[in-house]
C-alpha cells in the first residue's frame, strides 16, 4: 500500500471523537484510505461495511435505529465499549445523517465515512451533524505521490523554495509528461501501458455518468452532461460563460449553471474566483474552470500542451492553499494567486519578458511574492521553476 500525504492527519483524527468524513471523486483511493486506518488502529472493535452492497444499505434503512446498533452487535460490533465504524459511499443511503446523528449521541462509536459529493456532505450534514464531523477532502495523486506511486526516489523538496534544478528536471521530466498527459488516479498511475491507462479513465468517466449522477441527481439526459463536460474540457483556464455555454449547448443557462454547480459538488471540476483589490479597474466575478485530473481532461477533448499544463499545475497547487487568479479589466492576467500572498504565472517556455511582465502585475495586484513556472527549458534563462517540482 502507498502512502498519501493525507494518511497522517487521518489518522491522528481516528482519536477524535467526531465523525471523519472523507470525501472525493470516486476511484481517487477513499476505501484504500479506509482501509489503511483499520489497520493503524489497535482495536479489534471495528466494522467496515461498504454501501454499494444492498445488504449493508437495507441494515441503515431500518426505521428503528436501535434495531441498527443491535444489527451490528450481531456483525461483531460490541456497543458496550469504543467501537469503530467504517462506512463507504455514504450518499448511497438516503437517511444516512439521521442514523449517523442518532448512533453518535447513544452509543461510543467512533465513525468514519466516505461519500463522492461535497454537497452531500457539507450541505445536507451541516444541519443534522453540527459539531459533530470533520471533512477531508482526498484528490487524485499530486506530482509527488506519483512518484511515489511509481517508486521513484525523489527529493523532499518544495516548488516554494527550490530554485529549478536542471539535473532533477532532465531526470524526472519524463515522469512529468506522463503526469500531465493521464493524471493522478492511482490506478491510471498504477498501469505501465497507455491504452489501458486511457481505457481505465473512460470507464472512472462512465461510473461518474452512469452512477454518481444517477444517484446523486435528477439530470434526465445524460447526452447533455456528456456534452456539456466537453465543452467544458475544451475551456480549461478560461472563464466561465454560462449564456455562451447555454446558446453554444442548446441548453437553459440556469441548467448549465445547475449542471456546472454539480460538476463541481462532485469534485470533477474546480470553480477559481478572482482576486478583487479594486473594482473599478479588476474583473471581479467571473470564475475560471479546471478539471479535477489531467487524465480526465484528456479523453474528453483533444486541447493544447498548455492547456493541460496549466491544468496540471492548477491539480499540483490545490492541497497548499486557496487558490485565486487576478485580471484587470485592460487584459492584465495572473495565472494563479495562492492564499493571496502568492502570484503564479504558468508558461511552458518562458521567457525573460514574462518574468517582467508577471512582477509588475503582481506589483499592481499587490502580491509580494511569485514564481514563473515553466515545462520546457529555455537556453540561458533560469530564473523559473520547474512545474515538476511543485510537491
Amino acid at each position: 500500500m502507498f502512502a498519501r500525504k493525507i494518511y497522517p492527519t487521518l489518522k491522528e483524527h481516528l482519536k477524535s471523537p467526531h465523525i471523519t468524513v472523507l470525501t472525493g471523486m470516486r476511484r481517487t483511493g477513499k476505501t484504500t484510505a479506509v482501509k489503511f486506518l483499520m489497520g493503524e488502529l489497535d482495536s479489534e472493535n471495528k466494522l467496515y461495511l461498504d454501501f454499494e452492497r444492498l445488504d449493508n444499505r437495507d441494515l441503515f434503512s431500518q426505521r428503528n435505529y436501535d434495531a441498527i446498533a443491535n444489527s451490528l452487535g450481531q456483525l461483531g460490533l460490541n456497543l458496550e465499549k469504543r467501537a469503530y465504524l467504517f462506512l463507504d459511499e455514504i450518499q448511497l443511503v438516503k437517511n444516512i445523517p439521521s442514523v449517523l446523528k442518532y448512533l453518535y449521541d447513544h452509543y461510543k462509536i467512533k465513525f468514519v465515512v466516505t461519500g463522492s459529493s461535497s454537497y452531500y456532505l457539507k450541505n445536507f450534514f451541516s444541519e443534522s451533524l453540527s459539531g459533530r464531523k470533520k471533512i477531508f477532502e482526498l484528490f487524485p495523486l499530486d506530482f509527488s505521490e506519483f512518484l511515489d506511486f511509481k517508486s521513484i526516489v525523489h527529493k523532499d523538496g518544495s516548488f516554494f523554495e527550490n530554485a529549478f534544478n536542471k539535473v532533477e528536471y532532465e531526470r524526472l521530466l519524463g515522469y512529468y509528461d506522463e503526469f500531465v498527459a493521464f493524471g493522478g488516479f492511482p490506478e491510471v498511475v498504477l498501469i505501465d501501458k497507455n491504452e489501458e491507462k486511457k481505457d481505465l479513465l473512460f470507464d472512472i468517466l462512465d461510473s461518474y455518468i452512469r452512477i454518481d449522477i444517477k444517484t446523486l441527481a435528477d439530470f434526465r439526459n445524460l447526452d447533455n452532461v456528456q456534452k456539456l463536460l466537453k465543452m467544458l474540457s475544451q475551456r480549461v483556464g478560461t472563464r466561465v460563460d454560462y449564456s455562451k455555454l447555454a446558446r453554444l449547448s442548446g441548453i437553459s443557462r440556469e441548467t448549465v449553471k445547475n449542471y456546472i454547480d454539480f460538476f463541481e459538488q462532485t469534485y470533477i471540476i474546480s470553480r477559481v474566483s478572482v482576486l478583487t483589490k479594486n473594482p473599478d479597474r479588476e474583473i471581479v466575478k467571473a470564475q475560471k474552470l479546471y478539471f479535477c485530473d489531467n487524465g480526465l481532461l484528456d479523453i474528453l477533448s483533444d486541447i493544447n500542451s498548455g492547456s493541460k499544463f496549466e491544468n496540471a499545475i492548477f491539480c499540483q497547487l490545490r492541497s497548499h492553499g486557496s487558490i485565486q487568479y487576478y485580471a484587470t479589466k485592460n487584459g492584465m492576467e495572473i495565472d494563479f494567486v495562492l492564499d493571496g500572498k502568492m502570484a503564479i504565472e504558468v508558461k511552458e517556455s518562458p521567457l525573460e519578458q514574462d518574468r517582467k511582465k508577471m512582477e509588475r502585475i503582481s506589483a499592481i495586484a499587490g502580491v509580494k511574492n511569485s514564481r514563473l513556472v515553466g515545462r520546457n527549458e529555455v537556453p540561458n534563462f533560469d530564473d523559473y521553476i520547474w512545474g515538476g517540482e511543485i510537491r
